[in-house]
């Protein structure tokens, strides 16, 4: 039997420590399924670009390729739609968010920043023009709501209202304690560096390291090689 091949396609990055947790989730899903072909392809930035992966995969065999991004955007559209649409027995899975296990990995974040009871929480996503994405964001802000009592407010880096910086600044006028930023980001690089420029009071940490996006991102390769 033909070992299917997942493809993780993740953003990219410059930043080698955000490099270095995407390789590490690679690894964790390797680890896990020995028996598929995992590989790492990239949709900006750096390689291997996710177009010349697909085109060197092995004919016949089924490929999954599995957005290591956390909603629907122009990526998932249009970049990773292109490239499965290149190839016969080629599908994309459903991005990794929104899922409750992120939403428990962002309250972990946050109680390591020290959030407190009265304090509100910016949920900082990348931002995408496609309305879809913002959609997604609002799920997940949604799910985070149940894991904790704060007033959350969604909040975006580009291409969506409202910007991180005046999420903040309609927090501080609410006269909370303090406002802390939740980074809706997969790992360090350039949109998590901008959260400590937006003026709040304390920023949490990218969702890397935790095991649960290995676990998510398996789910949605499963799911999809299924339906293939």
């Amino acid at each position: 039997m033909t070992q299917p091949i997942l493809v993780a396609c993740a953003h990219g990055t410059s930043n080698p420590d955000g490099k270095a947790a995407i390789l590490r989730v690679v690894d964790e899903l390797r680890a896990a399924r020995p028996d598929a072909t995992v590989l790492d392809a990239y949709v900006d930035v750096h390689g291997p670009e996710l177009p010349d992966v697909v085109a060197g995969l092995p004919a016949g065999a089924p490929a999954v390729v599995v957005p290591l991004l956390l909603s629907v955007g122009y990526h998932v559209k249009v970049d990773i739609g292109r490239a499965v649409k290149s190839r016969e027995r080629t599908t994309a899975a459903a991005p990794l968010g929104p899922d409750p296990r992120l939403a428990g990995v962002l309250a972990e974040r946050l109680g390591e920043a020290g959030l407190g009871a009265q304090d509100a929480v910016v949920l900082a996503a990348a931002g995408s023009s496609n309305p879809t994405a913002a959609e997604d964001v609002e799920r997940l802000a949604d799910m985070l709501r149940h894991l904790i009592p704060n007033r959350i407010l969604p909040a975006y880096g580009a291409s969506a209202e409202p910007n991180v910086p005046d999420a903040v600044a309609e927090l501080r006028a609410e006269e909370t304690d303090r406002v802390v930023i939740a980074s809706y980001l997969l790992a360090p690089g350039y949109f998590h560096d901008q959260l400590a420029k937006a003026g709040a009071d304390a920023v949490a940490p990218p969702l890397l390291p935790t095991p649960e996006v290995a676990r998510i991102a398996l789910d949605r390769f499963d799911a999809a090689l299924a339906a293939l």
